[in-house]
Order: structure tokens, then sequence, then C-alpha cells
């Protein structure tokens, strides 16, 4: 691996536990049009790959049209909840500290729209750890293409190979591999139930206070 000079991270499931209010977002849904709930850990299981699925995970027996309105109506309610039960995963402050005081340049990569992704950034408080952040729709492509990390390591002035990414799923694996970044995953994310161990990446870390430490030991 070369000298990393910056670090892109994923946001939900890598930076932010954000299943409670994705959940909550979900059953208000659910309640506005009149069907029975999900345990947070049904929800829990729907996540990974965008809202669009999401909603069609909670609706299966709903035609693609019908499926399409009820994403407005989860987004309307996810405005209200996001960012309100979302919490910081362990060694997230401590890995972005390490980083940041090892110089490197930090930016997040996420599918999430943009008109959800600064306000959660601000609302758990990680805004001021990032130069920036690269949502799902500020680009014509999303992960797993490289466009958006491509995109990054223009704005950061760092080489692909010299940015570290740092994902919980295959897509930010592909998404780097594709990019020519190197990249480690965390186990605890949301990688649609799949056992991390099968991705191709760098190495598993069990937290981002863990890939600090690998990245300013190369450094040092």
């Amino acid at each position: 691996m070369n000298t990393i000079c910056s670090v892109t991270v994923d946001l939900d499931g890598t930076l932010l536990d954000t299943i409670p209010d994705l959940a909550a977002a979900a059953n208000a849904m659910m309640r506005e049009l009149g069907r029975p709930e999900y345990p947070l850990e049904t929800v829990a299981t729907f996540v990974g790959r965008g809202i669009p699925k999401l909603v069609a995970r909670c609706l299966p027996d709903l035609d693609e049209a019908a499926v399409e309105a009820a994403q407005a109506i989860f987004r309307r309610h996810y405005a209200i909840e996001n960012g309100r039960r979302s919490t910081i995963f362990p060694g997230v402050l401590e890995g972005l500290q390490a980083m940041r005081d090892a110089g490197l340049h930090l930016a997040v990569i996420t599918n999430k729209a943009a008109a959800f992704t600064e306000p959660l950034l601000v609302a758990s408080g990680l805004a001021p750890w990032f130069e920036f952040a690269v949502s799902g729709d500020s680009l014509a492509h999303k992960k797993p293409h490289p466009a958006q990390l491509l995109h990054a390591c223009e704005r950061m002035g760092t080489l692909p190979g010299e940015n570290l990414h740092i994902g919980d799923s295959h897509h930010d694996a592909a998404a780097a591999r594709a990019a020519g970044c190197p990249v480690f995953i965390v186990p605890y994310g949301y990688n649609e139930g799949e056992d991390v161990q099968g991705i191709d990446c760098d190495a598993i870390v069990a937290s981002l206070a863990e890939a600090a430490r690998r990245v300013t030991g190369q450094r040092s």
C-alpha cells in the first residue's frame, strides 16, 4: 500500500448507526399507508442499497409505481427523523482525531442523497471533521461506480493510490478497487447480512481507530 495522504469514509454503517432513524421513518410511512410496523431488527435487514430498495423491501407486494409513490412518503418522514437517533460508532472519533493529527485529508463518500447527508453530519457533530461530502446524487454515478472516489481524490489533490477508503460493504470495496484506492472494511455495518470476510479488501478493521493506527504507523 502506498503512503496514505487522504482518507474517504462511508457514512451509514461506518461512521454512524443510522438504523434507528431509518426504522422510525419506515414505520411512519407504514402507519400512513395503514400497514403494520416492522421491528427495528427487521428494518435493519432492509438497509444497504439506498432508500428505493429499503422502501421496496418494506412493501414487497406493491408494483414499481406504488413503491415510487411510497418513497416520497418515506423521504418526507426521514427528513424529520434524520439524525434524531443516530449514534457514532465506537472508535470513530478517536480514529478521525488520529488521522487529522497525521495531516490526512478527510472526506465522506455516501450513496445517501445530499439533502440528508449534510443535515446528518451536522446533527451528529461529525461535519467539522471532514473537508466535504460526496453524496449519492452529487454526481451521475454512485458506489459501486468509482466516480465519487475519483472526484474526491481530485478535490483533495491526492492520487487514488494514496487515498484509503473505509466502508462497510462490498459496494465500498468495489468502488475503491475500480478507482485504484486501497480499502479497509469494518465488520459492524450494513452489508445486507453478508459476512464481510468474503469481501475483496486490504484489511478488515474493528474500528476507525484501528484503521488510523495502521495508517499513521505506516507514516511514522
